[in-house]
C-alpha cells in the first residue's frame, strides 16, 4: 500500500508516516489497520483512508525480519518513485549550496519525469509510444543521477536488472555499455545540413530573384550535391512563406569525410527582369534570367558551434559576365580582381545548422521541422551505402557552354537556351525537368542570358527524373534563341540541338561531356515533328551514313555533361551480354570472364538476374562452365563484403531462401570447393583459394539450400552420398588446418582466412545435421588446430577469434553441444592465458561462457561445466589478473580504457565462477592440492587477488552495484577458505604470511567506501541491507573468530595488527565495534604475558589514533565505548592498574584529537584552532613523550600562526623544535618539508627562520639573541662571510628597536564555562594577549564570533558549580594588567622608552586585577576610612608571549588591601610618576612640558582642596592610631610619603619654572601659591637648609637613578645625555592622566580651571578604588620605581602586590590604570641599607661646621648616587643620616632567588625614629626663592589630588618576592675599588626568557639564553633585601621544582 497523505501518528500506537511510504496491512478494524514498513520493523495503526491499495508480492514471507514487499507495477514506475524521493532531498541542498543552475535544471527534469510517469500510469500508450516514453524516462533518470553523483543503474530494455538474476559477466557488460554510452558517445557517421533562406538585403532590388544553393568541393572542383532552388519576391523575401518546403531544405547524407574546410556552400542569385539593370521599365516587356550575385561559405565555419543564429553572407558580382560560370571558384580562391561587392549593404540572410545522426534519428529529434515541411536535397549520384530496394532513375544534365556565329550581326548575340524532354512520339514530356529541390519540376528550362556573348558558359545543373518506361526512345532538345534588346524584346530562334537518352543496342547514354551539333533553323521551323531531325547526327564524332558532310560543315557547337544515377538501367555492354547469354551461347565463356571487370554497382543493381544467369549456365553445362561459374559466384559473394555493398547481403539471403532453384548445384559446389581446399599448398593458386575461402559462408548456404531443394524434390535421395561428401570435405578441412607452418607463410594466411569465416557455417550445417553431430564436426575441426604458440601471431589471433565466434554461435548455446565444445574451447583459452596473449579476446570469450551460466542453476550439466572450468581455468585466471594488474597502465586514454575493460572482464569472469561454485566445488578444489605448499600458494594468490578487486580504482566511482556484488562473492569465498586456513595452518603448521594476508584482506574489506552504509541515503541503505545485510559485521565476526583460534600465535601479530584493527573499530557501526574492541584487551593480555607490559600496544595505539582521527574517523561515541568495553574487560586482570592507565591515556588522547579535528573543520584560523593544537602538542610532549608526533604538531601550530600572522608566536613555536637539535654533524633523515641534511644545517635553517619571524613580529630583542647564537657558530667555523651578514642583521635589529614603533598589547582574562566547550577549554580560564589596537569590546566580540553559541557573563565573580556543569557555553571576559618579570631595565633611568616598552609586555607570567569594596560602615564624609581592595593575581602555566596567544591560568592568589595600605600605594605611585616626569623634563626627553604641568597641577590642586588631608583625617587621628596599634609603621610611612611628595613637588616647581613658556607663567605662579597652602596643611613651615637648597636630592638630576647608570647633571648648563625616545613614548603624555582618575581632566594647562570631584562621584564613574588621587589613568611609566621603602609601609600582604587583575568594574582598558607600570617601592630594610652604605649618595650637614665647610661633595651633580666621591664619603663619614628619599635598589630579580648572597650589615638610623635633620647645602645650590613668582596665579586644577580613590593604581613588584617570616636584612657596604667598574658598566643584556613549570620559574630554552661572556664585566653586588611581612597569607612560593627532563634524544632524531 502507498501512503497518499502524511500521518503524524499522534494517537496511541499511531505510526508517523510520510507521503509515498510503502506499508503492509496486517489486519483491518473499524477503518484502521495494523501495519509495518517494508524495512524498518515498526508497527502501529493509521486511518485506512490515508492509503492507496496497490498490487504487491511479499518476498520471504513468514520471516518478518527479512520480508520484502515488492509492488507488481512496472519496474520503471518503481524506479521513478524511489529516484524522485532521493532527488527531492538533494534538490533542496542544491539551493542551500547556491548551485542555482543545476537546481533549476533538475527541477525541470523532475517535472518532466512526473509528466511521463503519469502517461505510463494511464496505460493508454501504444507499444511503440510506451517504448519511446520509457527511453525518455531512463535517459533523464541517468542524467540526474550523474549530475547528483548517484550510482549508475544497470538496465536491460529500460528496466532495472536484478544483479542476482543475471550472471556477473552480463552485469559487467551492462554497466560497461552504459558507462561507455555516458562517457564516450559514438560519433555519428552521417551528417546533414539544414538551410533556411531568410531574405536578401540590397538597396537596388525591384525585381524577382532566383536563389540556388549547392555544395561545392573546391579540391575536386565539382559540385557534390543537387541544387536547392527558391524564388524571392521584389523585396528580397521568399515568394511562398506559407510553404516552408519552398525556403527550407536539408542537404542529406554527408559523410564525415565531407566535413572539411574545402567543402563550400555556394549561393548563386539570378534576377528576373530586363536585360540591363538600368534600363527603363517601358524599354522592353520581355523578362530574362540575368546573373546578379554569388556568395560562398566554408562548411568548416559551421563545425565549431552548430549555431542556429542567422548568418549574413556577402554577395559578390563578377566584373565580366563571361566569368559568371566560375565566380564561386574565384571567390573561394580570393581572386579579388575578378569580382566585387554588389553593393555596400548587400547581404544574404540565411540560417544554417549541421545535424548529426541518421535521417530517422533527425526526424525524431526535430519533429517540428519535418512536420511543417522541409525539402530534401540529395547528394549527386548514389550515397556511400547503396540500400537494396532503392528505386532511382535520375539523369543529371549540366548545360555547359556553346559556340555560336554572329549570324550577320555587328555585335555578338544574347543567347538563351530552352530545353525540353521529348518522347519517341515527339510529344514534350511534362514536368520532368527539375531545377532543384524546393521547386516543383517544370516542362521546359530557360537558361540565363549573357549579354553580347557568342561563347556563353552557363554551367547550370538540371535533374531529369524520367521513369524507366519513358526513358527508352526519349531525347533532349535544346533550342537556341537570340534575345533582342529593342523595344519589342523578341526572342528569335536560330538553331537547335538534340541528344537521344538511349542507344540502339539498349545501352543508356554514357556519362561524360557531349559536344552536340547546332542545327540551323528559322523561327517558323516546325520542331514538333521529331522524326524529321532525329535522323540527323546529334553529336560531333558520331557519323551516321550520308550526313557526315553536314557534320563537318557546321561551326557551331553546344556542350552538355550527362550523369546517370539509375538502379534499373545500365550503361555497361558486358553486363547486357551476360544477362542475354542465351542469345549468344558462343559468348558465355567470354562474358563469365568479363564479369570480374564490371563495376560492383552495376552487378548489385542486377544481383538477382546475375545469379539466375550463373546458375542457369551451371545447369546448362556444369562440366564445361562449372569452374568459371564457381569463380564468378565467389567474386559476387566477396563483392558483398565491401562496405559499400554489404547492405545487399540480405538481398542475397532472400534470393537463396526464396528464388534460388539450383537443386543439383550442391554436387558441383562441393566438388569444386574440395578441389580448392586440397590444393592449398600450391603457391600459384594461393590468391584464388584465399578468395574462395572468404566466400565459404555463402558457398555452404548454396550447398545446403541446394541439397534441401533436392531432398524435397526427390524425397531425400542420396542422403548418405551427401553425408559422405560433407565428411570428406571436412576431412580435407581438418587436414588443411592441422598443417603447421613456422612464421608467416601462405599456408598460415589461408588457415587464418578459413577460420575467420568457418563459424558462420555452423548454422547452415545445423539445417541438415543433428546438434551433437555438428558439435562433433566442429570439435574435430577446432581440435585439429596446431597447439604451437610460437607460430604466426596473426594466425593465433584469428584462431582465438574463431573460438570466440563459436562460443557466440547458436551451436554453443545448446547444452548438449556445449558439453562437447567446452573442453576444446578451454584448452585453447588456457594456452593463450598461459602465454598472456590476446587477453582482450580471451576475456570476451570467458565472458560469453559465463553469460550462459545462470546463477543458482542446479542443473547437472551446469555443475559439470563449473567443475571443468574450475579445474581448467581457476588457477590461470588468478594468475592472469595478478599479471595484468601489476603492469603499468598505458599512457593513451584509449589504451587505458581498453586496459581497464580487459581487467574488468577477467574480474567479472572470476566473480561469476566463484559465485557458481557450491560447497562441493570448494571442497573438491581444496582437496585437489597435493601438498600444503600448493594450498598455501593458492590461498596467498586468491587473497592477493581479492585485495586487488576491492581497490577503489577497480571499477568506476558510480558502479556501486558491481562493487556490492563483488564484495558479496568475496565474503562468501573467504568464509569457505577460512576453514581451510584453520585446519591446515595452525599449531605446528602455523604460517605467518598467509594469516597476515588474511587479516589484511579482511581489514581493507571492511574499510571499503562502498560498504559504509552511514554515507548512503536511507532508501539506498535499505536496499543494500535487504539484499546483502551489513557485510562489515559479518567480516568483523569472522576476524574475531579467526583471532580467537590463533592462541599463542597472536603474539606474531602484536603490534602489527593494532593499527588495522583500530581502523576497523573506528567505523561507526555499533555491532562491529562491540565485536572488534575486545581484541585490544586480548592483545594487551598476551603482550603482558610476553614482556610484562604492553608498551608496544600503547605506542601503536597512540601512533595510529592520531593519523586515523585526523582523517575524520572516530567520534565521541567510540571514545566512550572504547573506554567502557576495555575497562570492563580488565576488571579481573592482575595488570588492571596499568591497563586502566593505558585506557585513560588513550581516552584522553581521543578527547584531544576529536577536539582538534572539530576545530580544524572551521574555515579561518582562530584562537580555538591554535589553542587546541597547543593542547595536543603539550599532551604528546608531557604525557606521551612522542617526539615525532610532537614535532609534527609543532609545525602544524607554526603553519596556523603564519596563516594568522602571529609571527612572534610562530617563532616561539619553531623554537621548540630548535631546542631538540644540537650543533652537530649527525645526519638527519628527510622529514616533513626538510630535506636530508645534517643536524647543524637544520638548526641553522631553523635559527634563520625564527629570526625572520621574530623580526616580522617586532620582537627584535629575541632575534638579537639568536643572531648571537648563530654568529658564534659561524665564528667557530671561520665562516666570516655569513658571520658578517649575521652581525649586520643583528645591527639592523638594534636599529629597529630604536627607530620603529611598537604597540603595547592589552591582556584579557577569559573563562570558558560549561560542558559544551571543547575538552581543552572546558571550565578553564586563560589570559589572552590581544591584537594590536584591540580593546576589550573588540576582543569580546571576536571571542563571541569564535564561539557563536556562547553567552557572555556580565560580572567578574567566580561562577558556581551550576555554571560548570551546564549544557551550554559561558564566556567571562575582562581586562587584566601584566606584572613584568624583569625589573632591571624598567628600574634603570636613562633607558629610552623604546627599550623599556618591550619588557613591560613580554615574558609575563603574572597578571592582576583589583576589586574595590567597603568594610563596615561607610563614612560619607571620608570614604577612604573603609575602602578596601581585593587584589587577584593570576599565574600562568607559561609566560606570554609564547607558542600561543593565550595560556591557561595555573594558580589564583587573592589578597585584601586595607585602606591604609591602599593610601600608601597611591602615594608611592604618584611620587614615582612625578620623579619620572621631572627627570624627563630635566634631561630634555620631553619636548612638551604639558604633562609635567598637568601632573603638578593635579597633585597640588588636589592637596589644597583636601586630597591629602583626607588621608590625615582618616589615618592620623588619635582614634585610628589607638584602634590600630599594629599600623604604626604604616602610618609613619604614609607621613613620610606625604613629606616626600612635598619635597618632590618643590623641586618639580623649580624645574618647571626654568622651562615654562611665558604664556603659562600665571599658571606656574598659581601652582607655587597653592603649594605653600599645601605645605601649611601638612604642617610644614620650611624645609631644612639642605632641603631648601635641593628639595628632593635627585641624584643624576632626577628623583631616582639606577646605581649602574652614568650620572647626569641636573644643571641645564652641564652635559646632558638624552636617550632615544620610542615612537610610542609621546612626550610624557600618553601614559599619565592629570589626576588619579578622579579629577576633571584638563587637556590644556593654561586657562583651565576645574573643581575636584567628590570621591563618591568618581567611584561611581570609575569603580576601581585602588588608584588614589596621585595615580594617573594609566599609571606612571614603568621605567620609574617608587622611592618609598616597602618595609616602612608595613603592608600586611606585601606579596600580593605582585599580582594584578581586573574586576568586571574595571573591564574597560581605557578606564583601568596600567598599574604594572609602577614598580614596587623598596622595603624599609632596603632604605636602611642605603642609609648605611650610601652615605655619599646625598650631601649631609653638620650644625657644628661652618657653612663654608658643609660642602662635602664637589661633583657636578650634588645629587648623584653613583659618583666615586660619594662612595668615598660614604666610607669616611659615619655621621651621615639617611635622606628622606632613599635610592631604589638595582636588583633584576626577586630577592628570594638570591637570598643566600645577602649577609647582615649594620643598619643606619631609620628616619621613622627621629625627626628629619637638616642637610648641608649643595655647592650647586638651588634657591627656594625660585618658587616665588610675581606671575598671577591661575585658578583651577588638573587633578583632584587624593579626593577620590576611584582607581586601583598598583606598583609593579613582579621582580620582588618576600617571605613573611624573614626579618629585614642588610648587605655589606661597597668598597671603593668597585666604583670604576660601576662607572664603566653598561646596560645589561636585553632579557632572559623564562619558562614556567608547575611550581617555579625556570629558564626557557637555551636558544634564547644569553651566552656567558668570555670576560664579563665586574659588576658590584646589589643589595638583596627581603621585605618583612607579619600578616597571614603573605608567603610566596620559593620552593625549587626541577625542570621537566627534556625529551630523550633518539637515534632517528627528526
Amino acid at each position: 500500500m502507498a501512503l497518499i497523505a502524511g500521518f503524524r501518528g499522534t494517537v496511541p500506537h499511531g505510526l508517523s508516516l510520510e507521503i509515498g511510504d510503502t506499508v503492509q496491512i496486517l489486519e483491518k478494524c473499524d477503518g484502521e489497520g495494523l501495519f509495518y514498513l517494508t524495512f524498518f520493523i515498526f508497527q502501529g495503526i493509521f486511518p485506512s483512508n490515508y492509503i492507496h491499495l496497490k498490487n504487491a508480492c511479499v518476498k520471504n514471507k513468514g520471516y518478518v525480519q527479512f520480508e520484502m514487499v515488492i509492488p507488481t507495477e512496472d519496474s520503471v514506475i518503481t524506479e521513478m518513485t524511489s529516484t524522485l524521493r532521493d532527488w527531492g532531498a538533494m534538490w533542496k541542498q542544491l539551493y542551500v549550496r547556491n548551485e542555482g543552475d543545476l537546481f533549476h535544471r533538475l527541477w525541470h527534469i523532475m517535472n518532466e519525469i512526473l509528466d511521463l510517469r503519469r502517461q505510463v500510469l494511464v496505460g493508454h500508450l501504444t507499444h511503440d509510444r510506451m517504448k519511446d516514453v520509457k527511453r525518455h524516462i531512463t535517459a533523464r533518470l541517468d542524467w540526474g543521477n550523474e549530475q547528483l553523483g548517484l550510482d549508475l543503474v544497470p538496465r536491460k530494455e529500460y528496466a532495472m536488472v536484478d544483479p542476482e538474476e543475471i550472471s556477473i559477466t552480463e552485469l559487467f557488460r551492462l554497466m560497461e555499455h552504459r558507462h561507455r554510452k555516458k562517457d564516450t558517445p559514438v560519433p555519428a557517421s552521417s551528417h546533414h545540413l539544414f538551410v533556411q533562406m531568410k531574405s536578401l538585403m540590397c538597396s537596388n532590388l525591384g525585381e524577382e530573384l532566383e536563389v540556388i544553393f549547392s555544395l561545392f568541393d573546391s579540391k575536386e572542383n565539382r559540385p557534390i550535391s543537387e541544387r536547392f532552388f527558391l524564388r524571392l519576391n521584389r523585396n528580397g523575401l521568399p515568394k511562398c512563406p506559407e510553404k516552408p518546403e519552398r525556403h527550407c531544405s536539408l542537404f542529406v547524407d554527408l559523410g564525415s569525410s565531407e566535413l572539411r574546410k574545402d567543402i563550400y556552400i555556394t549561393v548563386h542569385i539570378i534576377r528576373i527582369g530586363r536585360m540591363g539593370a538600368g534600363e527603363k521599365k517601358n524599354a522592353c516587356n520581355v523578362q530574362y534570367r540575368r546573373p546578379f550575385g554569388c556568395a560562398v561559405l566554408s562548411i568548416a565555419d559551421l563545425l565549431a558551434g552548430d549555431s542556429k543564429d542567422d548568418l549574413v553572407l556577402k554577395v559578390y558580382m563578377c566584373n565580366t559576365e563571361s566569368d559568371w560560370y566560375q565566380i564561386h571558384e574565384n571567390i573561394i580562391k580570393k581572386l579579388n580582381a575578378r569580382y566585387n561587392l554588389t553593393g555596400s549593404n548587400a547581404g544574404l540572410a540565411v540560417s544554417l545548422q549541421l545535424l548529426h545522426g541518421d535521417i530517422e534519428q533527425i526526424r525524431r529529434e526535430y519533429t517540428s521541422r519535418f512536420t511543417h515541411g522541409v525539402s530534401i536535397t540529395r547528394k549527386l549520384g548514389f550515397s556511400n551505402i547503396i540500400m537494396p530496394g532503392e528505386m532511382r532513375n535520375d539523369l543529371y544534365i549540366t548545360v555547359e557552354r556553346g559556340e555560336f556565329e554572329k549570324g550577320g550581326k555587328s555585335v555578338a548575340r544574347n543567347v538563351e537556351v530552352t530545353m525540353h524532354v521529348v518522347d519517341s512520339s515527339g510529344q514534350i514530356l511534362k514536368d520532368f525537368i527539375s531545377f532543384g529541390s524546393g521547386e516543383p519540376p517544370a516542362s521546359e528550362y530557360h537558361s540565363f542570358v549573357l549579354y553580347h556573348n557568342n561563347c556563353p558558359r552557363w554551367a547550370e545543373l538540371l535533374k531529369l527524373p524520367i521513369p524507366v518506361d519513358k526513358f527508352r526512345g526519349a531525347h533532349i532538345r535544346c533550342e537556341f534563341r537570340h534575345c533582342s534588346t529593342k523595344e519589342k524584346g523578341e526572342k528569335k530562334l536560330f538553331g537547335f540541338s538534340f541528344m537521344p537518352l538511349m542507344q540502339e543496342n539498349g545501352r543508356t547514354l554514357p556519362d561524360g561531356t557531349h559536344e552536340l551539333i547546332v542545327h540551323k533553323c528559322e523561327e517558323n521551323a516546325n520542331l514538333q515533328d521529331s522524326g524529321r531531325y532525329l535522323k540527323l547526327p546529334f553529336s560531333k564524332g558520331i557519323s551516321l551514313g550520308n550526313n557526315s558532310q553536314a557534320v563537318k560543315a557546321t561551326k557551331e557547337s553546344f556542350w552538355i555533361t550527362s550523369f546517370l544515377c539509375s538502379t534499373k538501367l545500365t550503361q555497361n555492354g558486358d553486363m547486357l551480354d551476360l544477362l542475354k547469354w542465351r542469345t549468344h551461347p558462343d559468348k558465355i565463356a567470354g562474358c563469365l570472364s568479363k564479369l570480374k571487370e564490371i563495376d560492383g554497382s552495376e552487378i548489385v543493381k542486377f544481383l538477382q538476374d546475375t545469379l539466375d544467369t550463373l546458375f542457369g549456365i551451371l545447369d546448362e553445362n556444369s562440366q564445361k562452365y562449372g569452374s568459371k561459374v564457381f569463380d564468378c559466384l565467389v567474386h559476387i559473394i566477396n563483392l558483398l563484403q565491401d562496405s559499400k555493398f554489404h547492405h545487399f547481403k540480405p538481398v542475397m539471403d532472400t534470393y537463396i531462401e526464396s528464388h534460388f532453384a539450383g537443386a543439383l548445384a550442391y554436387r558441383d559446389l562441393i566438388k569444386v570447393l574440395k578441389w580448392h581446399i586440397d590444393r592449398v599448398t600450391e603457391v600459384e593458386l594461393h590468391d584464388h583459394i584465399q578468395e574462395v575461402l572468404k566466400a565459404q559462408e555463402y558457398i555452404f548456404k548454396y550447398i545446403v539450400q541446394s541439397r534441401r531443394l533436392f531432398s524435397i524434390a526427390t524425397g531425400g535421395q542420396n542422403e548418405e552420398e551427401f553425408r559422405c561428401c560433407i565428411q570428406e570435405l571436412l576431412m580435407s578441412v581438418r587436414f588443411f588446418l592441422s598443417q603447421e607452418s613456422k612464421g608467416t607463410t601462405a599456408l598460415s594466411q589461408l588457415q587464418a582466412v578459413f577460420l575467420s569465416s568457418f563459424p558462420s557455417v555452423y548454422s547452415e550445417l545445423l539445417k541438415l545435421f543433428d546438434v551433437r553431430e555438428v558439435a562433433n564436426l566442429v570439435h574435430d575441426a577446432l581440435g585439429s588446430l596446431p597447439t604451437v604458440m610460437h607460430g604466426d601471431e596473426s594466425l593465433q589471433a584469428v584462431k582465438l577469434q574463431s573460438i570466440g565466434k563459436t562460443v557466440e554461435s547458436h551451436l554453443y548455446t545448446n547444452p548438449d553441444s556445449r558439453c562437447i565444445l567446452l573442453p576444446v574451447v578451454l584448452h585453447h583459452l588456457h594456452m593463450h592465458l598461459q602465454e598472456q596473449k590476446d587477453l582482450i579476446m580471451c576475456a570476451r570469450i570467458l565472458s560469453n561462457i559465463f553469460c550462459l551460466i545462470k546463477k543458482n542453476s542446479s542443473e547437472k550439466s551446469v555443475l559439470e561445466e563449473i567443475d571443468v572450468i574450475v579445474n581448467s581455468l581457476l588457477d590461470i585466471l588468478l594468475r592472469t589478473i595478478l599479471e595484468i594488474t601489476s603492469r603499468p597502465q598505458p599512457s593513451g586514454s584509449a589504451m587505458r580504457l581498453q586496459f581497464q575493460d580487459v581487467t574488468g572482464e577477467f574480474v567479472s569472469c572470476l566473480l561469476s565462477l566463484l559465485r557458481q561454485m557450491t560447497d562441493r566445488h570448494y571442497q573438491q578444489l581444496l582437496d585437489s592440492f597435493n601438498t600444503k605448499e600448493d594450498l598455501r600458494d593458492f590461498l596467498l594468490q586468491i587473497f592477493t587477488v581479492f585485495r586487488i578487486l576491492i581497490r577503489p580504482e577497480m571499477f568506476p566511482k558510480d558502479w556501486t552495484v558491481m562493487r556490492l556484488v563483488a564484495n558479496n562473492v568475496i565474503i562468501t569465498t573467504v568464509l569457505y577458505l577460512s576453514d581451510a586456513l584453520r585446519k591446515n595452518f595452525l599449531n605446528e603448521n602455523f604460517d605467518y604470511k598467509i594469516w597476515d594476508s588474511y587479516f589484511f584482506l579482511a581489514v581493507i574489506f571492511i574499510n571499503q567506501l562502498c560498504l559504509q552504509l552511514e554515507m548512503f541515503t536511507p532508501s539506498k541503505k535499505k536496499k543494500v541491507l535487504e539484499k546483502y545485510g551489513d557485510m562489515r559485521v559479518t567480516m568483523g565476526c569472522e576476524i574475531f573468530s579467526m583471532w580467537q583460534n590463533l592462541g599463542e600465535h597472536k603474539l606474531h601479530f602484536i603490534p602489527a595488527l593494532i593499527g588495522p584493527f583500530l581502523e576497523v573499530t573506528l567505523i561507526p557501526q555499533p555491532d562491529l565495534r562491540n565485536v572488534m574492541i575486545p581484541i585490544f584487551h586480548d592483545m594487551m593480555d598476551w603482550e603482558q604475558r610476553r614482556s610484562g607490559n604492553f608498551k608496544q600496544v600503547e605506542a601503536k595505539l597512540i601512533d595510529k589514533l592520531d593519523s586515523l582521527m585526523s582523517e575524520g574517523k572516530g567520534d565521541e561515541t567510540y571514545r566512550e565505548l572504547f573506554n567502557s568495553i576495555l575497562l570492563k574487560k580488565i576488571e579481573r586482570e592482575t595488570w588492571r592498574e596499568s591497563g586502566v592507565s593505558l585506557i585513560a591515556t588513550v581516552t584522553r588522547l581521543m578527547e584531544r584529537l576529536l577536539d582538534y579535528r572539530d576545530c580544524m573543520k572551521m574555515g579561518e584560523v582562530d584562537g580555538k584552532k591554535i589553542g587546541c593544537t597547543v593542547s595536543l602538542l603539550n599532551f604528546y610532549k608531557t604525557e606521551l613523550n612522542k617526539e615525532e608526533m610532537y614535532i609534527r604538531y609543532i609545525h602544524k601550530l607554526y603553519d596556523l600562526h603564519l596563516k594568522a600572522q602571529n609571527f612572534t608566536e610562530a617563532a616561539y613555536t619553531l623554537l621548540l623544535y630548535d631546542e631538540l637539535l644540537e650543533w652537530s654533524d649527525r645526519p638527519l633523515r628527510e622529514f616533513l618539508n626538510y630535506p636530508m641534511q645534517t643536524e647543524w644545517q637544520r638548526k641553522e635553517c631553523l635559527h634563520l627562520t625564527i629570526i625572520q619571524n621574530f623580526d616580522r613580529g617586532k620582537c627584535w630583542e629575541n632575534g638579537i639573541i639568536l643572531c648571537r647564537k648563530i654568529a658564534e657558530q659561524y665564528e667557530s667555523y671561520y665562516d666570516y662571510r655569513n658571520l658578517s651578514k649575521m652581525r649586520m642583521m643583528e645591527a639592523s635589529l638594534y636599529d629597529k628597536i630604536m627607530d620603529q614603533q611598537r604597540l603595547e598589547p592589552e591582556f584579557f582574562r577569559v573563562g570558558f564555562y560549561g560542558k559544551k566547550f571543547p575538552f581543552f577549554l572546558r571550565n578553564k580560564e586563560f589570559v589572552c594577549r590581544g591584537h594590536d589596537y584591540e580593546r576589550l569590546e573588540a576582543f569580546q566580540q571576536r571571542m563571541l564570533n569564535e564561539f557563536p553559541h556562547a553567552i557572555a557573563m556580565q560580572h567578574a565573580n567566580q561562577p558556581d558549580e551550576t555554571i560548570f556543569q551546564a549544557e551550554a557555553q559561558y564566556l567571562q571576559i575582562y581586562a587584566v594588567t601584566p606584572i613584568p618579570e624583569n625589573q632591571e631595565v624598567l628600574q634603570r633611568d636613562g633607558i629610552p622608552d623604546n627599550i623599556k616598552s618591550f619588557y613591560k609586555v613580554n615574558h609575563i607570567w603574572r597578571f592582576r586585577y583589583d576589586r574595590p569594596f567597603h568594610k563596615g560602615t561607610k563614612d560619607k564624609e571620608n570614604e577612604f576610612k573603609s575602602l578596601w581592595v581585593e587584589r587577584t593575581t593570576l599565574i600562568l602555566v607559561q609566560s606570554l608571549p609564547g607558542i600561543s596567544r593565550w595560556f591557561e591560568v595555573e594558580k589564583r592568589e587573592v589578597v585584601e588591601m586595607s585602606p591604609l595600605e591602599n593610601a600608601i600605594e597611591v602615594l608611592e605611585n604618584k611620587n614615582q610618576q612625578l620623579r619620572t616626569l621631572i627627570s624627563q623634563c630635566q634631561t630634555r626627553q620631553m619636548q612638551n612640558i604639558n604633562p609635567l604641568t598637568m601632573c603638578l597641577n593635579g597633585v597640588i590642586d588636589a592637596a589644597v582642596n583636601g586630597g591629602v588631608a583626607r588621608y590625615q583625617e582618616a589615618f592620623f587621628v588619635k582614634e585610628y592610631v589607638l584602634n590600630h596599634p599594629e599600623d604604626g609603621e604604616k602610618i609613619t610611612r604614609l607621613r613620610e610619603l606625604m613629606l616626600e611628595q612635598a619635597q618632590i613637588l618643590e623641586f618639580g616647581l623649580a624645574v618647571h619654572e626654568k622651562v615654562v613658556p611665558q604664556d603659562m607663567r600665571p599658571l606656574h605662579k598659581k601652582l607655587v601659591d597653592q603649594f605653600f597652602v599645601m605645605k601649611s596643611s601638612l604642617g610644614i613651615q620650611e624645609f631644612p637648609a639642605c632641603i631648601q637648597a635641593s628639595p628632593v636630592h635627585f641624584p643624576n638630576g632626577s628623583p631616582r637613578v639606577c646605581r649602574n647608570s652614568i650620572p647626569i647633571s641636573m644643571s641645564p648648563d652641564a652635559a646632558r645625555v638624552i636617550p632615544r625616545r620610542s615612537p610610542l613614548s609621546y612626550p610624557a603624555v600618553n601614559r599619565y592622566s592629570s589626576s588619579s582618575l578622579s579629577s576633571q581632566a584638563s587637556a590644556e594647562v593654561s586657562n583651565i580651571t576645574g573643581q575636584s570631584e567628590s570621591s563618591d562621584e568618581v567611584f561611581n564613574m570609575q569603580p576601581s578604588p585602588s588608584t588614589s588621587s596621585l595615580s594617573s589613568t594609566h599609571s606612571a611609566s614603568p621605567n620609574v620605581t617608587s622611592s618609598a621603602p616597602s618595609s616602612a609601609r608595613a603592608s600586611p600582604l606585601l606579596s600580593d602586590k605582585h599580582k594584578h587583575s581586573r574586576e568586571n568594574s574595571c573591564l574597560s582598558p581605557r578606564e583601568r590604570p596600567c598599574s604594572a607600570i609602577y614598580p614596587t617601592p623598596l622595603e624599609t630594610s632596603q632604605r636602611m641599607l642605603f642609609n648605611h652604605i650610601g652615605d655619599g649618595a646625598l650631601p649631609r650637614s653638620d650644625s657644628n661646621l661652618p657653612g663654608s665647610d658643609k660642602a662635602v661633595n664637589t661633583t657636578p651633580s650634588s645629587w648623584s648616587l653613583d659618583s666615586g666621591k660619594e662612595a668615598r664619603n660614604t666610607s669616611e663619614s659615619g655621621k651621615l643620616i639617611s635622606p628622606p628619599v632613599p635610592p631604589r635598589p638595582a636588583q633584576t630579580a626577586s630577592p628570594a632567588r638570591h637570598i643566600a648572597s645577602i649577609s647582615p650589615s649594620p643598619a643606619g638610623r631609620s628616619p621613622m625614629k627621629g625627626s628629619v635633620q637638616s642637610f648641608t647645602p649643595s655647592p650647586v645650590e638651588y634657591h627656594s626663592s625660585g618658587l616665588i613668582s610675581n606671575s598671577p596665579a591661575l585658578s583651577g586644577s588638573y587633578s583632584s589630588g587624593i579626593s577620590s580613590l576611584s582607581r586601583c593604581s598598583t606598583s609593579e613588584t613582579s621582580g620582588f618576592e618576600s617571605q613573611g617570616s624573614e626579618p629585614a636584612v642588610t648587605v655589606p657596604s661597597y668598597s671603593i675599588s668597585e666604583e670604576p667598574v660601576r662607572k664603566e658598566s653598561k646596560t645589561p643584556p636585553p632579557y632572559s626568557v623564562y619558562e614556567r613549570t608547575l611550581k617555579r620559574p625556570v629558564p626557557l630554552p637555551h636558544s634564547l639564553s644569553i651566552p656567558p661572556a668570555a670576560d664579563p664585566p665586574a659588576l658590584p653586588p646589589k643589595p638583596q633585601l627581603v621585605r618583612p611581612n607579619n600578616l597571614e597569607n603573605s608567603s610566596r612560593r620559593t620552593e625549587q621544582v626541577p625542570r621537566p627532563r627534556p625529551l630523550p634524544r633518539k637515534v632517528s632524531q627528526l
